[in-house]
């Protein structure tokens, strides 16, 4: 299964419908109590690509890019516009938004990732594709400076800080990134003359695990 580094036009995006999807099983049970169980660890993230779509000249952009990705064949970036950012909406990026980790004196290879919290809980994401330009770094209370004092590959969220941190050293980062996705469907119809009269052709895309 490839690839392709490249991310779904983010104009188009913009408007899309989507979020999150959770698989939960639910038993009942003959004294009307129930079991609840989820063969999933994280959610999944699902969109329709065909409410971001305004002009004919749209419609042109998504056949042209689904054709290039084949389908369902290839992955594909995707930008959440409503889940891009390490920081709150209202908040500046920083290369203290999110923990990665605490240092042990040995390990140098940190994984970005993204922390909801609610009340005392909390769910990690893990951010495969980030877009590299915007990874900010800090041990602690110092920010690094990105190339000299970490590298980063923006195809898999993997950080590698040039010397490894002290034990027990806060390691935290600050990103934008993209959700790993593909089209879930081989097959887009569209009727020129529907759109025109304002009926939205489905365009569906669904999150892939990497």
């Amino acid at each position: 299964m490839a690839f392709h580094e490249i991310r779904f036009p983010a104009n188009l995006s913009f408007g899309a419908l989507g979020g999150p999807e959770r698989r939960t099983e639910i038993v009942e049970l003959a004294n009307g109590h129930e079991e609840r169980n989820t063969p999933w660890r994280d959610s999944r993230r699902r969109y329709d690509a065909g409410f971001g779509l305004r002009a004919l000249d749209d419609l042109e952009t998504v056949l042209a890019f689904f054709e290039a990705r084949q389908g369902m064949l290839h992955g594909f970036r995707w930008k959440d516009w409503g889940d891009y950012r390490s920081a709150a909406a209202s908040k500046p990026i920083t290369a203290f938004d999110q923990l990665l980790g605490l240092g042990d004196g040995e390990t140098r290879t940190f994984q970005l990732r993204k922390g909801y919290a609610s009340g005392d809980q909390v769910w990690w994401r893990v951010i495969t594709k980030p877009e590299a330009r915007s990874v900010q770094m800090a041990i602690g209370a110092d920010v690094l400076t990105p190339g000299k004092d970490f590298s980063l590959d923006p195809s898999t969220g993997l950080v590698t800080l040039d010397w490894a941190p002290d034990v027990g050293a806060e390691v935290t980062a600050g990103f934008e990134f993209d959700v790993p996705v593909r089209f879930d469907s081989d097959l887009i119809q569209i009727s020129v003359a529907n759109f025109k009269a304002g009926e939205v052709p489905k365009v569906p895309v669904v999150e892939v695990r990497l």
